[in-house]
């Protein structure tokens, strides 16, 4: 009988999460997967630059992350970040308190869209492509600077509205391709198992590290509503901790396409029977499990929907491989940041702020809403958001 992979769980609080990141951590055997000697990059996820529960990496993963390796002699850290044609890097890196602990730990930040950090070039995959060798048949293109790195994935558990759900295996997707990912929506399932066969071809190890403190239940990545959950879960195996993920979010694993078809594909173990959860759960109480979350949809999902997956896809190429793209970029940029985040989400954030022990240990961190520390906002820095989504 195969081998089964391991996932580790572990219950937190606000009082014990930096010390409880490297309990999680030790779990997997972590040192025996990431080699000390390689560079270590922490690639985060900022679904949205603004600060949302559950949507992004917490302050807390990345400095209890980042304070475990320090403490084992992993030395040679560096945070990788992405941007996407609707999120902002550096706004998000402020946005969401990561400043404060980069320059606590003295972690360089990258980016994969700066020249100056990376260069991207064309990669010829060893194993079978199911898609994206079609969707750029002129090259797939990926940053050299995941070659022979160590790679800690830092998710958030949330459900995702065009996979149901996103862990691991989503954040990949911003790290190693740029900004015609959106190219591979109506595919994203298949695109996602060809990312984990690249990245298990060219990264010296990795791992994932996902926070559910506060987990996200809607029409994610971005306007969900946030649950407090006070799990983490970490595993070598990306496809076994988003396994674990969705199913505590509610859905049979290997429902879904990616999950399925990365477990059969050999990338990974999606089935429930062949993964070992341990920690503070086991299998048996992850399969009991089930949160309930719903995906449901808001005003710009339902308008992508139409053309990813509903009656308008025979239009899709030239919606979004024109530039016809920018009106759906500028129309998803306008609604979240300023009508959906004012009218509604701001509400939910004050509340989590101000109601939630994990609000309040953000705010530890520093409040963004601060005016003499925040960055400028108003109609004129509204129009220079917009369009450096098109730089």
């Amino acid at each position: 009988m195969a081998e089964k992979s391991v996932v580790s769980i572990v219950r937190t609080t606000p009082k014990t999460v930096l010390s409880d990141y490297g309990r999680l951590m030790d779990l997997i055997d972590y040192q025996k997967i990431l080699d000390p000697n390689k560079t270590t990059i922490l690639k985060n996820n900022i679904s949205w630059h603004m600060l949302y529960p559950s949507a992004n990496t917490t302050p807390w993963q990345v400095e209890g992350v980042a304070q475990k390796l320090q403490a084992d002699g992993y030395d040679d850290l560096v945070v990788l970040e992405n941007r996407t044609v609707v999120t902002q890097a550096k706004k998000g890196e402020f946005l969401n308190n990561f400043t404060p602990v980069h320059e606590k730990y003295g972690l360089p930040v990258k980016y994969n869209f700066n020249p100056a950090d990376m260069r991207w070039g064309t990669y010829e995959p060893k194993g079978p492509m199911l898609v994206l060798d079609k969707i750029f048949p002129n090259g797939i293109r990926i940053p050299d600077y995941f070659f022979d790195r160590n790679v800690i994935h830092l998710p958030t558990v949330k459900t995702h509205i065009y996979t149901d759900y996103t862990c691991a295996l989503k954040n990949a997707f911003g790290a190693l391709l740029d900004k015609s990912r959106h190219y591979c929506h109506s595919q994203i399932h298949e695109t996602l198992v060809d990312l984990l066969r690249i990245q298990q071809e060219i990264q010296a190890g990795t791992i994932a590290i996902a926070d559910g403190t506060t987990a996200g239940s809607g029409p994610g990545p971005r306007t969900m509503t946030p649950v407090v959950k006070n799990l983490l879960i970490a595993s070598e195996d990306q496809v076994a901790i988003d396994a674990v993920a969705a199913k505590l979010l509610g859905f049979d694993p290997m429902t879904i396409p990616c999950i399925r078809l990365a477990h059969e594909n050999g990338l990974g173990k999606g089935r429930l029977d062949e993964i070992e959860v341990i920690g503070d759960m086991d299998t048996a109480e992850v399969k009991r499990t089930n949160w309930e979350f719903v995906v449901g949809d808001n005003a710009a999902s339902k308008v992508g929907d139409l053309f990813w997956f509903g009656p308008l896809k025979p239009l899709a190429k030239l919606m979004f491989q024109t530039p016809m793209v920018n009106a759906f970029i500028m129309g998803s940029f306008v609604y979240h940041d300023y009508i959906w985040y004012p009218m509604q989400g701001r509400k939910v954030v004050d509340k989590w702020l101000a109601e939630t022990e994990w609000g309040k240990l953000f705010l530890e961190y520093g409040n963004p809403f601060d005016p003499t520390r925040a960055p400028q906002t108003g109609k004129r820095q509204a129009v220079k958001d917009i369009f450096s989504n098109f730089m």
